[in-house]
């Protein structure tokens, strides 16, 4: 297969992740409407796809590093296909659940598979401009799933918008049939490692977007013991699922993890709060919200393949850190917020944080993928996919946390707009001085052209 053919199966297959999960935050209602489920389970229609995934990112990696990765690709854009189609037709909410979990499985095959076999197709050279346009793919479905979602759901139920996305699905899985096989290796796959990283995973990521209730601790703590254990697991393997050896001496892959890390911390619970303030403080109809909020992930589309081409001439670390101030400055802008500030304001914050996460992301994925070894580029790609995932994560954890804290268990209403308020702009404070943060551990994470 041709550059240019892999280039659009690949991007094609970034688009429908981040489409099918932005979409489906319209369906939201609807499904709670149809299945009589309160607030608390339906927030598991997402948190069973983030956990899911986040479990199996770094051991289909590998899987896909020893097996090969086309197939590991395919697969997944199989797996994604039918559990999505299979969503749409689900009887129970239980089996959606179930469903959605297959979909977490799809999109870690995709996601761990997809950018590494972009990077061992194009050369150093090329590889800026390439995942730029493959994180423009990821920013285009974020901006089309809320408008698209919300006129499906409004206009054919919360079921289309899983058909529309299953058929989404089906010629992006052709074209990955395409796709030469790279062989992989014959080694050997450290399952018991599997098995305690993804039992670690989910203990940790359920902890962090349950807070503040005992189970949560419970699950952290949980969590937090195996860790070591998972570490002394990996150190004594001679085939580990982690290499130790991809972090020992390799400052320029830990310190970009971190920062991605850090900087989906501090961003991604940005579009969900400001929704809330829009809608009500603000009294925007969910239209009228979400054509504001285009605003964000329109400009991360429009500069991710700009700055992923910058990203070739320029050292990764002074783009990616400029693109985390950046961030940091629009977070911080929105500590200002109140019951009148123009709407004006509002957008131009957004566009400053879409400049600047387009600034960092692509930047960011190019100094990863070349830091490693071609054999490790599965690996690579699902290091960082986990540390965006448990980043997303933990940035619910600390908003739902700040809710709890200022809120309680009341319901948005007049009367405690001016509680949600203070509380919106203590986490954009709290968010705008962690990606400060991370501009630093960006900037320390060294050279990466030349290397």
């Amino acid at each position: 297969m041709r550059g240019r053919e892999l280039l659009l199966t690949v991007t094609a297959a970034s688009f429908l992740t981040p489409f099918l999960g932005s979409s489906v935050n319209l369906a939201l209602p609807s499904l709670q409407e149809e299945f009589g489920v309160d607030a608390v389970l339906l927030s598991w229609v997402n948190t069973s796809f983030l956990l899911s995934s986040a479990a199996l990112l770094l051991p289909l990696g590998r899987l896909a590093d020893l097996r090969g990765r086309k197939r590991f690709f395919a697969l997944g854009l199989l797996v994604l296909l039918l559990s999505t189609l299979l969503s749409s037709l689900s009887p129970s909410f239980a089996l959606l659940l179930l469903f959605r979990i297959l979909q977490g499985m799809g999109s870690a095959m995709v996601v761990s598979t997809g950018v590494a076999l972009l990077t061992s197709f194009f050369p150093r050279e090329e590889r800026g401009r390439v995942l730029g346009i493959n994180t423009a793919a990821v920013y285009l479905g974020l901006l089309t799933g809320p408008f698209l979602g919300g006129l499906l759901t409004q206009g054919l139920g919360w079921r289309s918008v899983f058909l529309f996305a299953s058929s989404l699905s089906l010629p992006v899985f052709l074209l990955s049939l395409r796709l030469e096989e790279e062989g992989g290796r014959g080694e050997g796959f450290d399952y018991l490692g599997s098995l305690t990283y993804g039992a670690m995973l989910v203990l940790l990521v359920y902890g962090l977007s349950s807070l503040p209730s005992r189970l949560a601790v419970l699950s952290l703590l949980s969590g937090a013991v195996l860790l070591p254990l998972f570490l002394a697991l990996e150190l004594g393997r001679k085939e580990p699922v982690l290499d130790p050896g991809l972090f020992r001496g390799n400052r320029v892959f830990v310190f970009s993890n971190l920062a991605a890390l850090i900087n989906y911390s501090a961003t991604y619970a940005v579009t969900f709060l400001l929704s809330l303030y829009l809608q009500h403080p603000r009294s925007l109809s969910p239209g009228e919200a979400g054509t504001l909020l285009m605003v964000q992930p329109l400009l991360q589309t429009l500069f991710s393949p700009w700055a992923g081409r910058l990203s070739d001439r320029v050292e990764p670390q002074v783009v990616a850190s400029a693109g985390m101030g950046l961030t940091s400055a629009g977070l911080l802008s929105l500590v200002f917020l109140g019951e009148n500030t123009p709407l004006a304001c509002v957008a131009g914050s957004l566009a400053l944080l879409g400049l600047g996460f387009a600034l960092f992301s692509s930047p960011n994925t190019n100094a990863v993928m070349s830091s490693v070894g071609r054999e490790f580029y599965g690996v690579a790609s699902a290091t960082l996919g986990t540390m965006r995932q448990v980043g997303q994560v933990t940035s619910m954890g600390i908003t739902a946390l700040a809710f709890s804290l200022h809120l309680g268990r009341t319901k948005l209403e007049p009367a405690v707009y001016p509680l949600f308020l203070e509380s919106l702009r203590a986490l954009f404070l709290l968010f705008s001085l962690l990606c400060l943060c991370g501009v630093f551990l960006s900037l320390a994470r060294g050279r990466v052209h030349g290397r």
